[in-house]
């Protein structure tokens, strides 16, 4: 299940661990939340700009740049997990996402991880892409989920 709050300023993506998540040890393999990073961007995508997913079919390429997670608490199976997206930078062909990583207990929620993801806009067949500009679609949707004072996203 997905759902976004505007009065929160993120795009949240839910989910529950499975065992199919964790390491022998228990936890989940780091390798999960960067696989959890893609998915909370494809469904904001899904759910708030689908038409740059039909201009992906074409030939906009969404190049992943640079990612990177730090940890700050176990998760294992069966965890309720909020992964909640923000834009934190907008140039003219990249942006930058930020992640939060919350695990949802009955008493409230944990920031288990922070995590950040810089992309990269082309367009052009694969042997010949080049750097194009930012879908403004794309830019209008996500607006609501921008950082305050966010570069280049005024």
């Amino acid at each position: 299940m997905n759902m976004a709050s505007s009065a929160e300023s993120y795009f949240e993506y839910l989910y529950t661990v499975g065992f199919e998540d964790t390491n022998i040890v228990g936890n989940v393999y780091y390798t999960n939340y960067l696989r959890w990073q893609g998915r909370c961007r494809e469904m904001f995508l899904k759910e708030r700009a689908p038409e740059v997913l039909v201009d992906l079919q074409d030939d906009l390429k969404l190049f992943t740049l640079k990612v990177d997670c730090e940890f700050f608490a176990e998760v294992t199976a069966f965890d309720d997990i909020s992964v909640r997206m923000r834009l934190i930078d907008l140039a003219q062909t990249q942006l930058e996402f930020g992640f939060d990583y919350l695990r949802l207990e009955p008493g409230g929620e944990t920031l288990v991880a922070r995590g950040r993801q810089r992309v990269a806009c082309m367009r052009g067949p694969n042997n010949a892409t080049a750097p194009a500009r930012i879908p403004e679609s794309m830019i209008r949707a996500l607006a609501p989920f921008t950082v305050a004072g966010a570069r280049g996203a005024e």
